[in-house]
Parts: C-alpha cells; sequence; structure tokens
C-alpha cells in the first residue's frame, strides 16, 4: 500500500501515519527527516543539500526527488510507504510520478485531511511547551494541572515561536496556494480520497481505514 497523506500544518497526519504503521508496518517517510539523515550519512545527495539547508535556503525538487528515491529502495519499503509532507507543488507530484514508474511502483491512494481554519490555528496556537523537561500540553485538549506551568517540574511554559496564531495562518495560506491544487491534481487521476480531519484520532484512522480498503 503506497499513500500520500496530504493535509494543512496540525491536520494531524504524522498521528494517522504512525497509526497505520503500527498496525500495518508501512513506513512514513517525511522529507524532512529523509534530508535530514542524508545529511547526517553523508550520501552524495546528503552532501548536496547539506549546505544548503545549513544556509536556510531552499533545496531543489530535483534533490528532494532523488533522495525520496533513495528513501523507497530500501527493504522497509518493500510492502509499501506513506509519504508525509511530499509532494507540496504539482511540479513535485509530476516528478514522483517519473520516478515512482522508473522504479515499477504506483500509487493506491492519496488522503486529504480536511480540517477548518480555525481547528487548525486553535490546535496549533494552544500548545505549550515546558522548556526544561520537553513535557508537551494544550491549553484546550490537555491543559496543565496549574494554568502556565509544566505538572513534571513547575517549570513556566513557553510557546514556540512558530505556534503563534500568525506564524499557522501565513502557513495555511502558503499550503492554499501551492500545495491545495494537489487535490485536484490526484483527483483527475482518481486517487484522491478526502474524509473529515476533526474529531477523535481514533475515528479519524477507522475512516482513513475505510478510505484506502483497509477497515
Amino acid at each position: 500500500m503506497n499513500l500520500i497523506l496530504l493535509g494543512p500544518p496540525n491536520a494531524g497526519k504524522g498521528t494517522q501515519a504512525k497509526k497505520l504503521y503500527v498496525d500495518y508496518s508501512i513506513p512514513q517517510i517525511s522529507t524532512g527527516d529523509i534530508l535530514r539523515k542524508a545529511v547526517r550519512e553523508g550520501t552524495e545527495l546528503g552532501k548536496l543539500a547539506g549546505p544548503l539547508m545549513a544556509a536556510g535556503s531552499y533545496v531543489p525538487d530535483e534533490l528532494v526527488i532523488g533522495i525520496v528515491e533513495e528513501r523507497l529502495k530500501e527493504a522497509d519499503c518493500a510492502q509499501g510507504f506513506i509519504l508525509d509532507g511530499f509532494p507540496r507543488t504539482i511540479p513535485q507530484a509530476e516528478a514522483l510520478e517519473r520516478m515512482l514508474a522508473k522504479l515499477g511502483k504506483n500509487l493506491h491512494a492519496v488522503v486529504s485531511l480536511e480540517v477548518p481554519h480555525e481547528k487548525l490555528i486553535e490546535r496549533g496556537s494552544g500548545r505549550r511547551s515546558c522548556p526544561n523537561c520537553g513535557a508537551v500540553y494544550h491549553v484546550y485538549q490537555s491543559p496543565p494541572k496549574r494554568a502556565g506551568f509544566c505538572d513534571k517540574d513547575g517549570t513556566g511554559l513557553i510557546q514556540r515561536e512558530d505556534d503563534k496564531a500568525e506564524v499557522i495562518e501565513k502557513r495555511l495560506q502558503k499550503y492554499d496556494k501551492e500545495t491545495s491544487p494537489l487535490k485536484q491534481f490526484y483527483a483527475q487521476r482518481g486517487l484522491l480520497k478526502s474524509i473529515d480531519g476533526v474529531g477523535p484520532p481514533e475515528g479519524i484512522y477507522e475512516e482513513l481505514k475505510k478510505a484506502v480498503g483497509k477497515a
């Protein structure tokens, strides 16, 4: 089962990918993770991407595709994979099609988690973390016993810069402009499955399994 999980920041893609991995041993492939791994392991593509990442520069599509291709050739992808956060644009999706054809692999489904913007902003902006022990809370869903302080060590909780509402809104605007068109791209290929991403993660997971024929 070869899947792409589509959805804006805070849609819950990572949570659902981890559930699929536990049940079906299908690895979740995050381009950020594999870029860092390629750099760490000193692969040829990693050597090219490393200086760009260190400088905070854009990593060209052809490099990203090459690194994804390296990852898909690994043994644990023989039974399938879940792409999370890639492709992000139409050109990346077209390059992915060519690369999968070369590897003799086909996509089985592209699942889009649909969540309203206001819910996404609430999810992200409500996160608070302890700078001392790393514990994470949510002011609405899993608040600390004493507002603003860590349950474990009493340290004052902080909000990460990228969890601020205005930062999340900018990321959502970028997603709407660059990534949302992928839904039409994959719908035209008969691959798109859209599910409601609001509600308990377990319920969303059941809908996801139905969408990909695993229920």
